[in-house]
């Protein structure tokens, strides 16, 4: 799985850099990454997932600016926690349980990127304070519940092989069109919704969108071209298109046209829009505990960094788990 694991969204400078031979193991592995839909639709309370994945979104957005990490980290750790709680369930009365969780997906993220983090130092403020030992004990309960497939094929395993379809030879457009399609993945995860799809079928529709804004006369020959290719559902696709279009709608996103100078959103907002709505789903006390959770996560935030590298330092690095 190395080949073709833990794709770099924005690693790649064209969109031919990518092994052709790889393509139909990829395909074919997706299912393995992804959350066990029927687990998720019908076995879970969908207003307890729904809140808590809320949650942890703004737990892991928290540690991405806070501790200035890879975007990738908690996008990584949300696809962790989809697939352990599609597998798993969690107590509703004990959310000490609900933060471990959160923070050692958030661990385990970003050991798997090699990436400094100490879980000790970012847990400064926070109700619960885990040791490094029982952090540790949940890393390998959620390796063990995903069959140690850490190396998550994600869309932005797909998104070259998709924007290949287009052949673009200005490379200024095309990092700018991946860049686009590379947002709106980032942004969809957020949606709960989309945890249904095939990684393949979200980075096709995320590609389809980011032509319709930036390459509309092309856009039509694009849609044919990746409805039609062979390990495409046609149905899916389209579904999935259809709620990344009206997620982009409702939430206001803006052309890419408009904001090349400053392609990076701040994740916050879309999670922010995303409590905003749940208001309407829940009661209010639930929703006036999100809120109040997020106040207080951007209250932390703007307090300074949370994260040291001494701190990391101290814990050692030695591979994905340390000692195991």
């Amino acid at each position: 799985m190395d080949e073709f694991g833990l794709q770099e969204p924005h690693s790649l400078a064209s969109f031919q850099e990518y092994n052709p031979d790889t393509i139909p193991d990829l395909f074919a592995s997706e299912s393995d990454h992804m959350p066990s839909h029927n687990s998720l639709s019908c076995s879970k309370d969908t207003d307890f997932y729904f809140a808590f994945r809320l949650k942890a979104i703004s737990l892991f957005l928290q540690a991405q600016y806070s501790c200035n990490l890879d975007p990738f980290i908690p996008y990584l750790a949300i696809n962790y926690l989809d697939r352990f709680l599609s597998k798993r369930d969690i107590p509703e009365g004990k959310p000490w349980v609900s933060r471990l969780l959160e923070v050692s997906c958030l661990s385990l993220a970003a050991k798997m990127k090699n990436t400094p983090f100490s879980a000790t130092d970012f847990q400064r403020g926070e109700g619960f304070i885990f040791d490094a030992q029982t952090i540790h004990k949940m890393e390998l309960l959620i390796l063990d519940t995903l069959d140690w497939r850490m190396r998550s094929i994600t869309p932005f395993s797909f998104l070259p092989f998709f924007l290949s379809f287009l052949d673009l030879n200005d490379q200024t457009l095309a990092k700018a069109l991946k860049s686009r399609a590379s947002d709106v993945i980032f942004n969809a995860h957020n949606e709960i919704k989309i945890v249904e799809f095939k990684p393949s079928i979200i980075a096709a529709s995320a590609a389809l969108s980011a032509c319709q804004e930036l390459l509309p006369l092309q856009f039509p020959s694009f849609k044919a071209s990746i409805s039609s290719f062979q390990y495409v559902n046609k149905e899916s696709l389209f579904k999935c298109l259809t709620l990344v279009q009206e997620m982009m709608v409702n939430e206001g996103y803006e052309s890419t046209l408009d904001t090349l100078s400053c392609t990076t959103r701040t994740a916050m907002s879309v999670v922010d829009r995303q409590l905003t709505k749940s208001d309407q789903r829940q009661n209010t006390h639930t929703s006036s505990t999100i809120i109040a959770e997020k106040r207080d996560s951007k209250r932390r935030r703007l307090n300074g960094t949370l994260c040291s590298e001494n701190s990391w330092a101290r814990e050692g690095q030695n591979g994905v788990l340390n000692g195991v």
